[in-house]
């Protein structure tokens, strides 16, 4: 779709608006954070899907004029205005006031390809225990295969007959749809982490409460991420994938990842040790929410870690020729 002006609006006309019956079983929940021409761009995006979705915004910004021109868009959007940062979990937020059984998130630079949210729902539909959806993302106008495509499509746990595609323990939080009961369920995004790599800890979750999560690649999402620098990004990542451990893994797991992180400055990863600091900062609330998996799904964890090690080992193997 072509970003046009519409007459007075200033937004992208919506072809076929109108001319389809709403899809009543999923709407679209959308974070954003002081970026008004990308969100907006999204809900332009998501305004021209056939399936003319219910939209939910949460505006974790605090310009007035921001939420306003949010709140002006074509698209019909619930904007909650929550007047603080309040990371992903406003997706949490989103759906609690969420009126449908199914939920996909999108962020303010992503959208769904035509038809992805009704494949989403009828998969939904027929699988009572699947709890998330992880959808395939494509990224870029070039619409270039997200890296993690691959790794859920070559998922190593085992297929279940009770759910569509791949099993997988993990997601891209702007490339899923969630089933609302399961979500709420588990309590959805985790407080500790607030935003940075927070998908493995809810994949975990539903997981040990008996949900289903798969990788379907027959349901599209597309991202336009800012190709430029995220500064502190990786520090983030870090610091909640040491913070799940703790939430969630044996101790044993979770000390040997502290022990590691904290070596990890002598050898000139200043990024590592601004992680620990920041996950000793979160370690005392980690323990209070400190919940270890069922073995089962400890068992599968292993095999993913396993998996990605031995790949890991082989693309760094001497003589390989570069992918």
């Amino acid at each position: 779709m072509t970003d046009r002006p519409a007459g007075r609006t200033g937004h992208a006309s919506v072809p076929g608006a109108g001319t389809t019956e709403r899809e009543s079983r999923v709407s679209v929940a959308m974070i954003t954070r002081g970026r008004p021409q990308g969100a907006l761009r999204a809900l332009d995006r998501l305004a021209a899907l056939p399936e003319r979705p219910a939209v939910i915004v949460v505006d974790n910004g605090t310009d007035p004029a921001v939420t306003a021109a949010l709140r002006a868009h074509p698209v019909g959007a619930t904007v909650l205005a929550p007047g603080r940062n309040t990371g992903a979990l406003g997706r949490n937020l989103a759906v609690r006031h969420a009126t449908t059984p199914y939920v996909a998130f999108s962020d303010d630079d992503s959208w769904w390809a035509p038809g992805a949210l009704r494949r989403a729902a009828d998969l939904l539909d027929a699988h009572p225990r699947l709890g998330l959806l992880a959808a395939r993302s494509l990224v870029g106008a070039e619409e270039r295969e997200d890296p993690l495509n691959a790794r859920l499509a070559h998922s190593p746990l085992p297929r279940d007959p009770d759910l569509p595609g791949r099993p997988v323990l993990g997601f891209l939080g702007c490339a899923a749809v969630v089933r609302r009961t399961a979500h709420l369920d588990v309590g959805g995004y985790h407080p500790v982490l607030f935003f940075g790599a927070e998908e493995t800890l809810l994949a975990y979750d539903l997981a040990a409460a008996g949900w289903g999560v798969s990788y379907v690649d027959s349901v599209v999402a597309h991202h336009h991420p800012d190709e430029g620098a995220r500064p502190g990004r990786t520090t983030l990542v870090t610091r909640n994938a040491l913070l799940t451990c703790w939430l969630r893994r044996p101790a044993a797991v979770a000390l040997r990842r502290t022990v590691a992180l904290a070596a990890a400055p002598a050898r000139g990863d200043r990024t590592a040790g601004r992680a620990l600091r920041g996950a000793l900062l979160r370690l005392p609330a980690a323990l209070r929410h400190r919940r270890p998996l069922p073995p089962t799904i400890e068992r599968a964890v292993r095999l993913l870690e396993a998996t990605a090690a031995r790949e890991q080992r082989a693309a760094q193997a001497p003589g390989r020729a570069p992918s």
